[in-house]
């Protein structure tokens, strides 16, 4: 395999969690009764342009299908990031009813609501008709398709081209970095700024975010490989803010190369951070495997226990992230019978490779746990809040991932 960014050829693995199912790919009751399609799930790293990715094995349209069930508006505090990034940047950039914004994976609407609500036009990217459908609901443009230098060039050529290009959590995703960066460049205004937010692979190794390696994440991203990416299609970062969503993010600020806004001090801070902390020597990656054995090893030992001791153990969050755990742990429902979910559109289906059922959230206090494992840890103190009552009858909350810790 060669580096999807610099064609270099992959001579070195990240990490080999084995073999397992899209992780958003969740089961109906007849379809435990049928095959089940796993991948290899292992990411490299390029020497030369330090972009870790996965090997590529499934394609965008399997892992994305029409029913595609995350919806971003499950998550409350997600879409408080949303509205408060949206109330930040229109005076920061001066938009207005004459700007057009372009958000792409646009997922249910989450975010372009709030440019509807402040009257600023605005259009959708995306090629899942579940979260599109919700989208177009609530007033929202959408064109139901993947995003790439061909949509870039024909939104360019219908001038719809944007003030403002959004992407959140979008570009690890996409299976050909370079093309899409490049319909980035192509729907780009003169003078126009783009926006992405992406974990940060720093904090992925530093925190041992292992289980938020699936193969929908082509990419894992350093601001280092970002702004060679960006320079390559003729774009520039201007600035960067870090984040707490996802375990650590980072939020770039993209322009056309010969924009004339000064570049920020916030990249070499950056930069320097990510050099220190071994983003660009092998080494930093080639010891990542025994932390994530460890976490996997520790989990496994703890619900063996509990089940010895007969207590009773739930998860909350059937998130991939959690998918990724517990099929590299080989967790199936004699250790977690059920896990709750928010999302109306997971309830009543089956985890993918553990077939873990999924339940509303109710069905924690009817079942009265001893412990509830938090698979999305980002979210864990949301909800810890949630469940304030089984706390008080003495449920604790646990998360695995940087390791195990009981709340």
């Amino acid at each position: 395999m060669n580096c999807r960014h610099c064609s270099e050829p992959l001579q070195h693995t990240f990490v080999d969690l084995g073999f397992a199912p899209p992780s958003n790919a969740y089961l109906t009751q007849a379809d435990l009764s049928k095959p089940e399609k796993h991948y290899p799930l292992r990411v490299k790293i390029c020497t030369n342009c330090w972009l870790a990715q996965t090997e590529d094995y499934a394609d965008a349209d399997e892992l994305f299908s029409p029913d595609y069930a995350y919806f971003s508006s499950t998550s409350s505090g997600w879409l408080a990031h949303a509205a408060t990034f949206v109330t930040t940047i229109i005076p920061k950039l001066g938009l207005g009813p004459d700007s057009t914004v372009l958000e792409v994976a646009s997922n249910d609407g989450y975010l372009l609501k709030n440019f509807v609500s402040a009257g600023i036009p605005c259009i959708g990217i995306e090629p899942t008709a579940s979260t599109a459908a919700a989208a177009e609901e609530l007033g929202i443009p959408v064109l139901r398709e993947f995003f790439g230098e061909a949509l870039g060039k024909r939104l360019a050529a219908s001038q719809q081209q944007a003030d403002l290009i959004i992407g959140n959590n979008v570009y690890a995703h996409v299976p050909d970095i370079n093309d899409f960066t490049g319909g980035l460049k192509a729907a780009l205004k003169p003078g126009g700024t783009i926006t992405l937010e992406f974990p940060h692979l720093m904090r992925l190794i530093e925190q041992n975010q292992f289980d938020t390696i699936y193969h929908e994440h082509f990419s894992y991203l350093s601001l280092y490989t970002v702004e060679r990416i960006f320079n390559a299609s003729g774009l520039r970062i201007f600035d960067v803010e870090e984040l707490t969503t996802h375990g650590g993010s980072l939020r770039v600020y993209g322009c056309h190369t010969d924009d004339m806004r000064d570049t920020s001090s916030n990249i070499a801070t950056i930069l320097t951070a990510e050099e220190q902390a071994g983003l660009q020597k092998i080494e930093t990656y080639e010891c990542f495997q025994a932390r994530a054995n460890k976490v996997k090893n520790d989990l496994l030992s703890f619900l063996l226990d509990q089940k010895r001791a007969g207590k009773k153990v739930a998860a909350y969050g059937a998130a991939a992230k959690g998918n990724t755990l517990l099929n590299y742990a080989g967790v199936t429902p004699d250790l977690v019978p059920f896990v709750c979910d928010a999302a109306a559109s997971k309830q009543g289906k089956f985890m993918p490779g553990s077939h873990i059922p999924i339940l509303p959230p109710s069905e924690l206090k009817e079942y009265s746990p001893d412990y509830v494992l938090v698979l999305p840890w980002n979210i864990a103190v949301e909800v810890k809040e949630q469940n304030s009552d089984l706390r008080a009858q003495g449920t604790k909350f646990v998360t695995s991932v940087p390791g195990l810790r009981f709340e």
